[in-house]
């Protein structure tokens, strides 16, 4: 039923048949051509309009039995729909097949191109759903990779007394002991697995075995039971570092970045020059905020002297370029903390675009002249490869996962550069 290449099907004329007699598809298209010519002028005799490419090949089938034919016959014609109709009341008024009486009727003339049209807006809605569905397994993978960084543990048990812990334990060469499960559960909020909880003032003789030729701190409850339990642990596990949980308040009950600011200064058990720290003391508020204070400046200090690779022109001071990073970082830091937001800034200190950070990956490619970002979270390795080819040069963040890092790119913390402990 395909018409020649310069004719395009309009309509399918659909009618059906009965013959008293028994005939073939011969027959029945023989009486169609010949009993409509000359019937509605020569302008719509049906072998001229074959020839002009507006009538297509007619289609026939035929069934016999007991004596008599029925079927279907299927014109498809690329005339316009009052031409179609004419022609199919022409062939409608034909009563005999040869010799046999006969009957034709109409059924239905289908618009191909609104058939077509339907087909097409079909598939255009599949691959719309087909797109969707891809877009939101991105969007979870991504949230997903998020989710993932920031919980870089899981909770589980140690020891005959299924004691609650973080995975980190059974490789790390420090152990952080804690007082109880929730305790254990908020470290891994704050980014640290590799906590074990003592579960009361009797300490089981498994925590001894696990903290056997590793760094231990101690990270309790800022109460008097905390003072008991500190008490018991130094009878019977060396501990390097003691930590306590602001006065009157328990570990459970500390921020993310409260945990953070105590334990960070505690690792990796090691001063600046490199040499291991061999007696550690329980840190008061006040000793904190004078270590905060000395901290900050030597990280400024060391700020302007290291030479940082952030553009590309020659000739620029470098010194001066560390003072303008460590000023646009100290200004965008209050602005973002503790609000999981970003920051993107061009070469000259300018901010671009502040968004949450779930959307960092997909805005970096999209905006234009972004040299630094800064945000508020982790930077993991997804992050970094998306902001190397985006074309940052500088990333700050609260943490950073373990990364393979780029001579082009460089990706501090904001504790590196002593803005926040």
């Amino acid at each position: 039923m395909n018409l020649p290449s310069t004719g395009i099907v309009k309509y399918h004329v659909k009618l059906k048949f009965e013959v008293d007699g028994l005939v073939e598809k011969a027959d029945i298209i023989g009486a169609i051509f010949g009993q409509t010519e000359g019937l509605l002028g020569p302008e719509m005799n049906l072998n001229e309009l074959q020839k002009v490419s507006k009538v297509g090949r007619i289609e026939v089938n035929v069934d016999t039995k007991s004596n008599i034919a029925k079927g279907d016959a299927l014109i498809p014609m690329s005339t316009d729909i009052s031409t179609a109709a004419l022609i199919a009341a022409a062939i409608e008024s034909i009563d005999k097949v040869g010799p046999f009486q006969a009957r034709f009727g109409l059924f239905g003339i289908d618009d191909i191109r609104a058939i077509k049209k339907k087909v097409i807006v079909d598939r255009a809605k599949k691959i719309v759903q087909e797109w969707a569905t891809k877009t939101i397994s991105e969007g979870e993978e991504m949230l997903k990779d998020v989710y993932d960084a920031s919980k870089p543990g899981k909770l589980t048990a140690f020891g005959k007394a299924q004691l609650a812990c973080g995975t980190g334990v059974f490789d790390s060469d420090w152990i952080i002991l804690v007082e109880g499960r929730a305790d254990v559960i908020n470290l891994l909020r704050a980014g640290f697995d590799n906590a074990i909880a003592i579960e009361g003032a009797k300490i089981d003789e498994t925590v001894t075995k696990l903290t056997e030729g590793k760094k231990v701190i101690a990270f309790l409850d800022g109460d008097r039971a905390g003072d008991l339990i500190l008490k018991e642990l130094q009878g019977l596990v060396k501990i390097d570092k003691i930590l306590r949980a602001p006065h009157g308040r328990e570990v459970e009950e500390c921020t993310p970045i409260e945990i953070a600011e105590l334990l960070r200064e505690t690792m990796p058990f090691v001063s600046t020059d490199g040499q291991q720290i061999s007696s550690l003391q329980v840190q008061h508020p006040e000793s904190r905020q004078t270590q905060r204070r000395d901290k900050q400046e030597q990280v400024v200090h060391q700020e302007e002297q290291q030479q940082i690779q952030f553009t590309s022109n020659s000739g620029v001071n470098q010194q001066a370029e560390n003072a303008e990073i460590l000023s646009a970082v100290r200004e965008v830091y209050p602005q973002i903390n503790e609000t999981l937001e970003a920051v993107l800034l061009d070469s000259s200190m300018r901010t671009l675009i502040k968004i949450p950070v779930s959307e960092v990956v997909k805005k970096l490619n999209s905006t234009e002249g972004a040299k630094m970002l800064i945000l508020d979270g982790i930077v993991t390795q997804r992050l970094v490869e998306a902001a190397y080819k985006a074309g940052i040069e500088y990333i700050v963040g609260h943490r950073m996962s373990e990364l393979k890092k780029s001579a082009d790119l460089r990706v501090r913390t904001f504790g590196e550069m002593g803005i926040s402990n």
